[in-house]
């Protein structure tokens, strides 16, 4: 089964729509038109079994160092599931991630906030 063609996500608050660009054994790549924003789906099956999902962001931002330059700068987030091949259920390794999403955001993303400024 497949990630649903196209994908919708929230950058900035601004819905983006990311159609399939790419498919493959165990992979999936979405990909705004304009290039800013790319969703990568994958799973790598070994002695342990793991998942990653990875947003990477693209854009242009003001040269913090030369008056009146930009630069082409980029960034991305993602998650990893890593899971032996037995011990852990699919619900089990589901309230995990979600637990973790959970702490991240409540609050106004509170702890979010904190991660992204460094503190630990």
């Amino acid at each position: 089964m497949a990630f649903n063609d196209p994908q919708n996500m929230d950058v900035n608050d601004t819905a983006v729509a990311l159609p399939r660009t790419g498919s493959g054994i165990n992979s999936g790549t979405f990909q705004s038109n304009d290039g800013t924003a790319k969703l990568s789906i994958s799973h790598t099956y070994a002695k342990r079994t793991r998942r990653v999902i990875r947003v990477d962001l693209n854009k242009v931002a003001a040269d913090p160092f030369v008056a009146g330059n930009s630069n082409a700068v980029s960034m991305s987030t993602y998650v990893v599931i890593d899971a032996p091949k037995q011990g852990f259920s699919a619900a089990e390794q589901v309230a995990a991630v979600a637990s973790l999403a959970k702490l991240l955001t409540a609050s106004t993303n509170a702890q979010l906030t904190k991660l992204v400024g460094g503190e630990n």
